[in-house]
């Protein structure tokens, strides 16, 4: 297991590389930016989408805890479509996942990148003619804690099923299937 979460770790912190699924030779119109840390739990969920989700339509990003460090490569790509993929504290149950409206960002992202979402998704607005932010909610976050077992179970079965539902949303680019956080 620490093989795997460190291997994580090295892809989700390597500034400026698409995981290895994308192709980033060609524009591509959707891009996805997967956050997330793995040393937190169930915060690297963003990090388990990027690896398994494959479309030859989108530059898949792992960003890991510095999402800033990929904002280049949103601005050389200019894309219609920016999905931005993140743990979220929604009070749902562990595995849901919702649009964040923008007015949200603040009260349920407070710091917990290298500098705040909200700025980062104001900044990137300018080169993205679209952005949709997805919350996932987490049920463990703690420092150096492992997946939760409910995360774990769930992983099998709710997660795998929600992360499935997301790619499928994200390949079919139906973004209107996405439920929306009130």
């Amino acid at each position: 297991m620490k093989e795997k979460r460190s291997d994580c770790r090295r892809r989700a912190n390597a500034p400026m590389s698409p995981t290895k699924n994308s192709s980033s030779e060609k524009k591509k119109d959707y891009v996805l930016m997967a956050l997330g840390n793995v040393w937190r739990g169930d915060d690297g969920v963003g990090c388990f989408i990027a690896q398994n989700f494959k479309s030859d339509d989108w530059l898949v990003l792992d960003c890991g805890r510095a999402p800033e460090n990929f904002t280049s490569i949103v601005t050389k790509t200019k894309p219609k479509c920016l999905v931005i993929v993140d743990a979220a504290e929604m009070n749902l149950e562990p595995g849901q996942f919702r649009v964040i409206p923008s007015e949200r960002i603040e009260e349920l992202y407070p710091t917990t990148h290298n500098i705040p979402l909200s700025y980062l998704i104001s900044y990137l607005e300018r080169w993205a003619e679209k952005i949709i932010l997805i919350g996932i909610q987490p049920k463990k976050t703690g420092e150096y804690d492992q997946i939760s077992k409910e995360l774990k179970d769930k992983i099998s079965k709710e997660l795998k099923d929600s992360t499935k539902k997301i790619i499928r949303i994200l390949e079919k680019k139906s973004f209107q299937a996405l439920k929306r956080l009130q």
